[in-house]
This record gives structure tokens, C-alpha cells and sequence, in this order.
């Protein structure tokens, strides 16, 4: 069974990824390609990509790191064979 992996960036993420450098929208489209041929389930195996839920009133999200201050958090959702990430926004991390 194959399962269809597609990757959704709402509007205010879009808006996100015009802000940041270069290298962190490559990175981000590096990991887009990747979920979307192997799944999401194997990008969280990638060590480089910090993959972790998220706490507290962003229970239910996730994040990965782009690098030691950008974070882009998202939601998965499953339809059948589907699997729909939604990143909501590509985001400076507070430390």
C-alpha cells in the first residue's frame, strides 16, 4: 500500500519563509522533498532534523529545527492513505 505524503504551508508560513535566509528556506525545502518521497515518519529518523512535539498550549504541533534559531512547526493529519503535513509558520526560536 502506498501512502501519498503531501506537505501544505498555510498562508502566514508562506509569509515566514520570505523573511528568513536563504539557507534556512533551502534547508526547509530540503526537508519538504523529503517527507513528501519517504514520509514523515522517516524524516523524524533524521537526526539532523530535531524533529519533537510540542508543550503546553502547542500540544498536538510539532517542530523541527532549520538550525540552532529557526523552527518550523507543524501539523499532521491522516486521511487514509493520505498523510497531510500542515506547516503553520517558519519562526525565529526564543530563547
Amino acid at each position: 500500500m502506498n501512502v501519498l505524503n503531501q506537505v501544505f504551508l498555510e498562508k502566514h508560513a508562506i509569509q515566514d519563509l520570505k523573511l528568513v535566509p536563504p539557507h534556512i528556506v533551502r534547508k526547509f525545502m530540503g526537508w519538504v522533498l523529503y517527507v513528501e518521497s519517504f514520509g514523515i515518519r522517516e524524516a523524524r529518523l533524521v537526526k539532523s532534523f530535531h524533529d519533537e512535539p510540542l508543550k503546553g498550549s502547542r500540544r498536538g504541533q510539532r517542530s523541527i529545527r532549520l538550525n540552532r534559531s529557526y523552527r518550523a512547526i507543524y501539523i499532521e493529519l491522516s486521511l487514509n492513505e493520505i498523510e497531510i503535513i500542515n506547516v503553520i509558520e517558519v519562526n525565529k526560536h526564543d530563547y
